[in-house]
């Protein structure tokens, strides 16, 4: 398996929210990355897949929530989000998709 794949597997969609976009203006980007991935694993693939310099990655895990479906319980799945903050000049547009 190429490297590049090994990164789409770390990373799987940037986040696009009014949260994230005011974020953004301080040069962070919000991508949600596989729930097992590490702080250096994220930044090794968005400085592989988008040709930036990374300067910090913060990780936040939202858990699941319990919700009806059809009359029975059903559970939404843990969602693993990196905050990745770049160096100075460096842009990522995630809104031209990846």
């Amino acid at each position: 398996m190429t490297a590049k794949h090994e990164h789409y597997d770390v990373i799987r969609k940037p986040i696009i929210t009014e949260k994230t976009t005011m974020a953004s203006e301080n040069g962070a980007v919000v991508f949600e990355v596989a729930i097992d991935s590490t702080k250096p694993q994220i930044k090794e693939a968005v400085e592989g897949l988008f040709g930036v310099k990374v300067k910090a990655v913060n990780t936040t895990i939202t858990k699941g929530k319990v919700k009806r479906f059809r009359g029975q319980l059903g559970r939404r799945k843990d969602v693993k989000k990196a905050y990745v903050t770049l160096e100075e000049g460096n842009t990522i547009d995630v809104t031209t998709g990846l």
